[in-house]
């Protein structure tokens, strides 16, 4: 018999997303959603989705989605009540290769607690997977640096695990206070002092002064926001040591003088009356003393034989 005639060379060409008739079965489906996803980078909504490809039949467009997140080329998240599709990049896609569907359910878990992580208790009831097989996914997610535990600064004998390239909350970690999740005493107590010279050269200052003066300074080796040093003069009103003043703009009361309708400035001054550090009044030995009650003038516990009162008296 004859041999069969040469086929064309002819390039292969993407799909027509316009031509309807061109799209059939699951493959070209596949082909659809991956365009569309690459049109929406940072994703698409799942009814955006379907409507942009409505002309392909509902059952191909199912098993084109259970496909792509099977093969770990889409992903699926929610966005408030939206669900919504993003292709999974090269890059990322090397990372999932070769994992399990249990590995990707403890993933996609982790992924969805966000930068507060999830305990290892609350994720077994979510996978539904024995403690044995999450401990082994754990290590497998972990060498490949798509997961991470850290230790939680309240319960520091208990992890949360999130994804690798997430910061831990505030929460989780205790924000610019702790060090290695102990509670920094000594860098508050510098920032405390150092901030009170401050306004106390300057006579006046406003909170974005001070931030000012602790970056400028540097003596944060972490970035702290205006939150974060608020807290820090803050406590240096409620100590007594400098006054937060309410400043009023130019603007002028409204017509019927009771509403203010310009801006209010908070500036910290050094306090008018400063709270010692030690007073005679606070510091009385007897207040504390647990043998108050036996105490008597000339008796076996008595004024003029107490060591306490003898401190206490030349203050």
């Amino acid at each position: 018999p004859a041999a069969p005639a040469a086929l064309p060379k002819t390039p292969i060409c993407a799909p027509n997303l316009g031509d309807k008739t061109s799209l059939t079965g699951p493959k070209m489906a596949e082909a659809a959603i991956l365009e569309q996803c690459r049109l929406h980078p940072d994703g698409i909504p799942d009814a955006e989705l379907a409507a942009a490809i409505a002309h392909i039949p509902v059952g191909d467009r199912a098993q084109a989605i259970n496909r792509l997140l099977s093969t770990r080329k889409l992903q699926i998240f929610k966005d408030g009540d939206a669900i919504v599709y993003r292709e999974v990049k090269q890059d990322e896609a090397v990372k999932f290769k070769g994992l399990s569907s249990e590995d990707l359910l403890v993933y996609q878990i982790i992924q969805s607690s966000g930068n507060t992580g999830i305990w290892t208790k609350e994720l077994k009831q979510k996978s539904n997977l024995p403690q044995t097989q999450i401990s082994k996914i754990f290590k497998t997610l972990e060498a490949r640096k798509l997961i991470k535990a850290v230790k939680h600064v309240a319960q520091q004998n208990r992890k949360v695990y999130m994804l690798y390239e997430l910061e831990p909350s505030r929460e989780i970690t205790g924000g610019a206070w702790y060090t290695e999740h102990e509670y920094d005493a000594e860098f508050i107590n510098v920032l405390r002092d150092q901030c009170v010279k401050f306004i106390l050269h300057k006579k006046k200052a406003t909170l974005e002064d001070v931030c000012d003066f602790v970056r400028a300074t540097k003596l944060s080796h972490v970035e702290l926001g205006q939150e974060e040093v608020l807290q820090i003069v803050n406590t240096l009103v409620y100590d007594g040591k400098v006054d937060a003043i309410e400043e009023f703009g130019e603007e002028e009361y409204e017509q019927d003088g009771d509403d203010w309708g310009g801006d209010v400035l908070v500036v910290y001054c050094p306090a008018s009356l400063p709270i010692p550090e030690s007073s005679a009044f606070t510091a009385v030995p007897c207040g504390v003393c647990p043998v108050f009650g036996e105490c008597t003038q000339g008796g076996l516990v008595s004024p003029e034989t107490c060591e306490y009162m003898a401190e206490w008296l030349p203050l």
